[in-house]
């Protein structure tokens, strides 16, 4: 297989693949014009190639010429769940101690909107971001007069459980057109065990709270996202039924993270990588089944790697960006004014690693944060293009580089890439992906439906 720096690929076979790698490829074969086409080689009648290849380079890489769109604020480390597998060090429900301020969140709206992004998305997280709505009700208000002047694209999200979701916190989110994304792990059984809470209802109202929020604000505007724990691993057809059964357009298989509670409690240790690349894969292969029953259902992290794969766009997702999306894709402040490189850095410090923390929203001026070398550094040295062993990768520019899960895992910011979970992983979807799309003239039509 060859890629070339915009991420296209060709899938060649061997001996075609040396006679090219020698030159010898003559012109009249059929390989010829293939790579020729998608910018491998040129010639004399190449004509506006390089220019063309130059342009889907920069394409690739007009994201961080924006920089940072999505502002995560964590208004509260509250919660009233009691996941083990949580990757926050969270707080019981009456520790208000542990909710942001007015006066941080108004220091956290000013470094905001010094991005130079033409959108901006602000985030609300937790714990549980609704146990402190008042303070999400006026960072909304201010932001919408902030942006009176500065014009930008703005997005309000709630990432919430829904539990103690009210009528009047919808109300407000379709006034202000604020999004909801919510937890769902699959069916009953498997929801209320992994996410427990008083009175073991934890499934319940997330499907009544998902239903509610469909009716006050539309069916689209409610997301919900899946966490892969150990109980997980065989019923990955039943979790999947379970977002078709709900109306979802699709679904995002997702392992766990080496932080916060997954690791205290040693759940992100209770399986690796290759028995979620199983549990990965069944789920593929189940969604393809639907589809071709007539089931428009997809798998959002595939999707998101075919962005990259067969188009000329960088889908912005932080841990398939190099350099890393972390500062310049996402940052997070903290309840406690902190500010972070990441969702996951946040949680990383909250175990004592404090290597991404960038600043403080009450000491630091917007350059003193991002421009400081707890963001630069990692970012310089995880640009893929350069890293051993990425460098000479062909799946190279489908990746990323994700220095806090390497920190996190082996202590520095690239890590040895033979045991790197984070590229078994990866690499092992950019196979599969690959190994579909050229032997199933199905999967591939679906596949590209899935890129667009």
């Amino acid at each position: 297989m060859l890629t070339n720096q915009a991420g296209e690929y060709l899938v060649l076979p061997r001996a075609v693949l040396a006679s090219f790698v020698k030159h010898e490829l003559p012109s009249t074969h059929p390989a010829y014009s293939r790579l020729r086409s998608r910018q491998f080689l040129f010639d004399a009648s190449s004509n506006i190639g390089k220019e063309l290849l130059a342009l889907k380079v920069r394409t690739k890489a007009k994201r961080l010429e924006n920089f940072t769109s999505l502002h995560i604020m964590v208004v509260s480390l509250r919660c009233e769940h009691s996941c083990p597998y949580c990757q926050v060090s969270r707080q019981s429900e009456d520790r208000s101690a542990f909710d942001m301020s007015e006066e941080t969140a108004e220091k956290a709206l000013a470094l905001i909107f010094q991005s130079p992004s033409p959108a901006i998305k602000i985030e609300f997280q937790g714990g549980e971001p609704l146990l402190n709505f008042p303070l999400i009700q006026h960072v909304v208000h201010r932001a919408e007069a902030i942006n009176k002047v500065a014009g930008r694209s703005l997005q309000f999200v709630i990432t919430t459980n829904l539990a103690v979701v009210t009528d009047e916190i919808l109300e407000f989110c379709c006034e202000h057109s604020v999004l909801i994304s919510t937890s769902l792990d699959g069916p009953a059984i498997l929801h209320n065990a992994s996410r427990p809470r008083p009175g073991k209802n934890s499934y319940e109202l997330a499907v009544a709270g998902i239903h509610k929020a469909r009716l006050a604000l539309g069916h689209g505007r409610v997301s919900a996202l899946m966490t892969t724990t150990k109980a997980s691993l065989p019923l990955v057809r039943e979790i999947i039924d379970e977002y078709v059964r709900l109306d979802f357009p699709g679904i995002f298989l997702r392992p766990l993270s080496p932080y916060g509670f997954a690791v205290k409690t040693k759940s992100y240790a209770a399986y690796d990588v290759d028995h979620w690349l199983d549990f990965y894969f069944d789920g593929l292969n189940y969604i393809l089944e639907l589809n071709r029953k007539g089931i428009p259902f997809k798998e959002f992290y595939a999707a998101t790697i075919l962005t990259k794969m067969l188009t000329p766009f960088e889908p912005g997702y932080v841990d398939l960006m190099s350099p890393a999306g972390i500062g310049i894709s996402a940052v997070v402040y903290n309840y406690d004014a902190s500010v972070y490189a990441s969702d996951e850095a946040r949680m990383l410090a909250e175990m004592g690693d404090k290597t991404f923390l960038l600043g403080n929203v009450h000491e630091n001026t917007y350059a003193e944060i991002f421009g400081s070398d707890a963001l630069l550094d990692p970012i310089e040295q995880s640009f893929a293009g350069s890293v051993p062993m990425c460098a000479d990768c062909a799946y190279e520019p489908f990746c990323g580089s994700d220095p806090v899960f390497h920190t996190a895992t082996q202590g520095d910011f690239v890590g040895l890439k033979t045991r790197s979970g984070f590229c078994n992983r990866n690499m092992s979807i950019f196979k599969r992906l690959i190994d579909l799309m050229e032997r199933d003239v199905t999967a591939r039509e679906l596949f590209l439906s899935w890129a667009n």
